[in-house]
């Protein structure tokens, strides 16, 4: 991940899910989100993912053992930009058709 040749891409997702965990009291950060998410893309340089129609179509060929909505975009995402997930969660690592890298 670290090679400077690597693109660093980044779902609108990641960051709507790291809302709800603060609103639910699961991720205390040290600001409030919008300015821990803007201090994010500001230290380390990442494209932000499009969240498209092709990626809203492709949600209903992923295939997880869960029915999480957002697992579903977040490996849509990498199958229709052709990008590899990286992920410390073990139920996202096992997508089918979606390259993965397990970030623990």
């Amino acid at each position: 991940m670290e090679a400077a040749d690597n693109e660093l891409w980044l779902s609108p997702i990641s960051v709507w899910e790291l809302c709800v965990l603060v609103e639910r009291g699961r991720v205390v950060l040290q600001s409030d989100t919008q300015s821990w998410v803007a201090q994010a893309f500001q230290r380390v340089p990442l494209n932000e993912a499009p969240l498209t129609h092709e990626v809203a179509l492709a949600t209903a060929s992923v295939e997880f053992s869960h029915r999480d909505p957002a697992d579903r975009f977040l490996a849509a995402t990498a199958r229709v930009f052709d990008l590899t997930l990286v992920t410390a969660d073990e139920r996202l690592a096992g997508a089918r058709n979606v390259r993965t890298l397990a970030n623990r």
